[in-house]
């Protein structure tokens, strides 16, 4: 039964072998915090807080973290010496560069941060731990000579190298010499490379040969304990002074150790430790300059920001307060005009109204001539008042209501003087008080004139006087409201250029009847000079109209035969 399906179970069972090894990649991935970094066609080595997964593992067990690693390698600085004290990581930093890399080369995902930036290689040569084989008959120093020869023979610039204790097993002086050989070679090849040791003639080749770099696994001196953090750019010391002291070695036998090896090395070992550490203080110093510089950079941006956001709120509190000015002119002016119309009514002199209108555009010029720097003082101390005056209302708002009002509290009368407007109470009718005699009051309501009592009027809500001009007994409160408003807005002038005849002849009508609804005494007509033909049909329309007392030509000065000027009665 099974025979024919043989295929179809051979296929599947590797297929279910393909499934089980991707998951347990994923699996392992959740479990180690991997990613896949950024990966390059090139070699290269650009890592950020990458972290050995086993020792990861194995530390989380007992509630510690593993201090991550940043290393870099790229074509100027291709080969790293790392130096520095016994179990300071050395060790641990090349397990971590050999197991991440070869970890992603066999396509798993890697734990270290992703703005790391990866490389391939094509060979990654290893020389880890003691080979030593007495079958082979190979010592220590033998099996690491053997895996030299290879890595000679066999590396190129795609290559990675890691080796620890370069050069050890053997007598340090000539031991020393042949890794130096040896590390010579390798950079003329132009390969990739991360080696412990403790020779100082390998961390001065670093110093002096391009392409090989010093780095440091740093050791905190105070607390003699390894701080297990890898420094580019300096050579470390191996602490064997610091370290002997703490174990406890007798002190007779530091001193001996001392002398043997001479003042002059102890000194450079020691001087080698306060560079590592004044760089060690420096960086963290630049560190908080950069921290605050970039505070100090937000907070500049933040007060810029502000700022304009003030020049703006301040140039639409003076456009506003402008325009309220504008306001308050044509207000005026209206006022003036309904003033000069009483005065023309009562058949005043001509001279006094031309001295009238002499005294507007005097009070006009002197407005626009005020300099810009006035204007916004004026209008500073203006809204300096408006923010108390809120100020004010605010405080006022949170005092508490007390249930009834106290006699201090109670408006107080204010008497009715001549000029005031007023109405009779229950009534709501409103005229203006002519003329006071005694406790009596002769009292206009429009043009009936009334004689009352002083203590049957009250004063009237209506503010401005010139409502109490247009209010009288037969005309609605909306619409003297409508006549006002159509008043303030009234503009003196009609431009009918590029109309059609009808067009402009209606315009014109409905623009000389609302001039003579709302009493203005003069405006004017533009219809430029072109054919003359607008300029006829307008003026034909003029004489026609019963409240048009005069029209002619504006002055050549503001327009000539292209404006007509109409007097109204």
């Amino acid at each position: 039964i099974l025979r024919p399906s043989i295929p179809e179970i051979l296929q599947s069972y590797e297929f279910l072998a393909e499934v089980d090894f991707i998951r347990a990649k994923s699996y392992f991935a959740i479990q180690t915090n991997s990613l896949k970094p950024a990966i390059e066609n090139e070699q290269l080595l650009d890592w950020t807080m990458a972290v050995h997964p086993l020792l990861q593992l194995s530390l989380a067990k007992h509630g510690k973290k593993v201090v991550p690693l940043d290393i870099e390698l790229n074509q100027k600085q291709r080969i790293l010496i790392i130096s520095g004290p016994n179990a300071g990581g050395k060790s641990v930093c090349l397990k971590t560069v050999g197991l991440l890399q070869y970890m992603l080369q066999c396509g798993m995902l890697i734990p270290l941060h992703e703005r790391s930036h990866t490389g391939i290689f094509s060979n990654i040569f290893i020389d880890i731990g003691d080979e030593q084989s007495i079958e082979d008959d190979l010592s220590t120093y033998s099996s690491h000579l053997t895996n030299m020869k290879i890595m000679m023979k066999s590396c190129n610039e795609r290559s990675l190298i890691l080796i620890d204790e370069f050069g050890g097993g053997t007598e340090p002086q000539i031991g020393g010499a042949i890794a130096e050989a040896v590390l010579k070679r390798f950079n003329q090849k132009r390969t990739f490379g991360v080696i412990t040791t403790h020779y100082q003639n390998l961390k001065h080749f670093a110093e002096d040969h391009e392409g090989v770099v010093n780095g440091a696994m740093l050791y905190d001196r105070h607390l003699m304990q390894a701080l297990f953090q890898l420094q580019i750019g300096n050579p470390g010391s191996s602490f064997a002074i610091e370290i002997a002291r703490k174990i406890g070695l007798p002190e007779d036998v530091i001193a001996d150790a001392s002398e043997i090896v001479g003042s002059e090395y102890i000194n450079a070992d020691k001087y080698l430790q306060d560079i590592v550490r004044d760089k060690r203080y420096w960086e963290g110093k630049r560190q908080t300059i950069r921290q605050r510089e970039k505070q100090m950079e937000e907070t500049i941006a933040r007060y810029q920001s502000e700022m304009e956001e003030l020049q703006k709120s301040r140039k639409e509190i003076i456009k506003q307060a402008k325009e309220e000015a504008e306001r308050m002119l044509q207000e005026s002016n209206a006022r003036i005009e309904n003033t000069i119309r009483t005065i023309k009514e009562a058949q005043a002199e001509k001279e006094k109204t031309r001295l009238a209108r002499q005294e507007l555009t005097d009070f006009r010029t002197s407005l626009d001539t005020l300099t810009s720097k006035e204007q916004e003082e004026k209008i500073a101390r203006k809204m300096e008042k408006l923010k108390e005056k809120q100020e004010r209302k605010k405080n006022k708002k949170n005092e508490p209501k007390t249930a009834t009002a106290t006699p201090s509290n109670s408006p107080k009368v204010i008497p009715v003087t001549v000029g005031d407007n007023v109405k009779l109470k229950g009534q709501t009718s409103i005229g203006q008080v002519m003329e006071i005699n005694g406790k009596n009051a002769t009292v206009a309501f429009g043009s009936i004139k009334t004689t009352v009592k002083l203590d049957r009027l009250e004063r009237s809500n209506v503010t401005t006087k010139t409502e109490s001009f247009a209010k009288t007994t037969f005309v609605s409160s909306q619409t003297h409201d409508q006549m006002y408003e159509k008043k303030l807005n009234f503009k003196q002038d009609i431009d009918v250029r590029g109309m059609r005849g009808d067009e402009a002849l209606q315009a014109v009508t409905y623009f000389i009847d609302d001039a003579i609804l709302i009493g203005m005494d003069r405006v004017r007509i533009l219809h430029g000079t072109g054919t003359g033909i607008l300029r006829t049909l307008i003026r034909q329309y003029l004489s026609t109209v019963s409240g048009v007392s005069h029209y002619a030509d504006e002055h050549i000065q503001f327009g000539g035969a292209g404006i007509t000027v109409v007097d109204l009665d």
